[in-house]
């Protein structure tokens, strides 16, 4: 299997065009959802979104990976995951400049949610390509393109505000278009690749017919899902209402969100070591307890003493958010081919997205109904027994193709 999978790399001028394809697509995964956010108010301001529309501009990240996300594993079959790579990256530069251009809100939602499915499109694709290009080295790769998501994540955040002023009149329309450029030079390698699919890669890789029909009818499948489910659920609920928190407990606006910044630039290091310490060994387990017990101590920092130390709380619970690189890293390691990875992408990010409402959803009715975040704050917490449980599961070594030859 080895020798099979690793061979288009050799035909494209060896790993290094692959890895630097890799790197750059996976930078461009994040800003697209993200880089709104810093601009939100200029941007309702200028197009007339409302409170609903702005609403419904924060739910599109989920709708897209949840429905779009799915059908990747589908199209790269029928396509090719390197074609279908390139075009999501097009799909992406037109939606991303399209929207920074159009004076309709209407307008911008659908050209944003356009932008959102080809990057979830993608983003569901990467655990496979990794698998096809580097079969031996899941971990190093996966530590070295979630590391790069990071850093993507974390720039949509920081630099978009920047952005805005590059030229001398400022506008939210260059904060926003910039990342089109970005996106645009992370397609040029993928022009190079798009020869790959050339012909029916696959079926002459004899890698089978699994589709995400086929991942839902296995315990893998659903445990790998609602895995990912609960971590994105903690990762959406932090993100979205730490800030919150901060400022409730008594830390001025600037200070909440570098806490905040603090327990986002924590996924930086750890997306760099955790891929590659589960890359080495069959057996995940381990690593489960240690992050999820690490987000508990956070937790249990936050509820107690809640004002103090709180830099110190916001770490240990952006390290246990690694849990978010290492369920893409089983994704790889649960699975024996490509296309077997794609399926297992496709099911646990489209599934596991869907949780990731409950997130921010669910502290939100009850931060409102309580009027403080003990409850909130225990309501994580005891999400993380589940979290523990279906890790554990998930990180014994077992492969998705030898659950579904049982069942055959």
């Amino acid at each position: 299997m080895t020798s099979t999978a690793t061979r288009p790399t050799q035909r494209t001028g060896g790993g290094l065009l692959v890895l630097a394809a890799i790197v750059m697509v996976s930078f461009n995964l994040r800003p697209a959802a993200v880089s709104v956010g810093p601009v939100l108010d200029e941007v309702s301001t200028a197009l007339g979104l409302g409170g609903a529309g702005a609403g419904l501009l924060t739910t599109l990240p989920v709708l897209a990976f949840s429905t779009v996300g799915a059908l990747s594993p589908a199209l790269a079959a029928r396509f090719g995951p390197h074609r279908v790579t390139l075009v999501a990256l097009v799909v992406l530069v037109l939606g991303l400049s399209g929207r920074a251009l159009t004076d309709s809100a209407a307008v911008f939602l659908a050209l944003s949610f356009l932008s959102l499915s080809a990057m979830a499109t993608t983003n569901v694709l990467m655990p496979s390509l990794v698998k096809r290009h580097f079969p031996d080295r899941i971990g190093v790769m996966t530590a070295v393109y979630t590391t790069a998501l990071a850093i993507g994540l974390t720039a949509g955040f920081t630099l978009t505000v920047p952005f805005t002023h590059l030229l001398a009149d400022s506008s939210w329309r260059v904060g926003l278009g910039a990342w089109a450029v970005l996106a645009a030079v992370a397609a040029l390698p993928w022009f190079l690749l798009w020869r790959l699919d050339r012909t029916a890669t696959l079926a002459r890789h004899g890698e089978g017919n699994v589709g995400w029909s086929d991942v839902a009818r296995t315990r893998l499948g659903w445990t790998m899902a609602a895995f990912f489910g609960l971590q994105s659920v903690q990762a959406y609920a932090t993100f979205g209402w730490f800030a919150q928190l901060f400022r409730d407990s008594g830390y001025s606006a600037a200070t909440a969100g570098l806490l905040v910044g603090v327990l986002a630039g924590a996924s930086i290091p750890t997306s760099l070591l955790v891929p590659w310490l589960a890359g080495r060994r069959p057996d995940q387990r381990a690593i489960v307890v240690v992050l999820v017990s690490t987000y508990g101590l956070g937790y249990l920092g936050l509820f107690v003493f809640r004002a103090d130390l709180a830099w110190f709380w916001a770490l240990l619970i952006g390290v246990g958010g690694a849990c978010f690189p290492l369920a893409l890293t089983m994704i790889g390691l649960r699975s024996r081919t490509p296309q077997g990875t794609a399926a297992l992408s496709g099911f646990t990010q489209s599934v596991g997205y869907l949780f990731s409402a409950i997130g921010p959803f669910g502290i939100g009715i009850i931060y409102a109904a309580t009027g403080g975040w003990d409850v909130p704050i225990v309501f994580l917490a005891a999400l993380l027994v589940p979290q523990m449980v279906l890790g554990l599961m998930a990180a014994r070594p077992r492969y998705l193709e030898d659950e579904l030859a049982r069942r055959t």
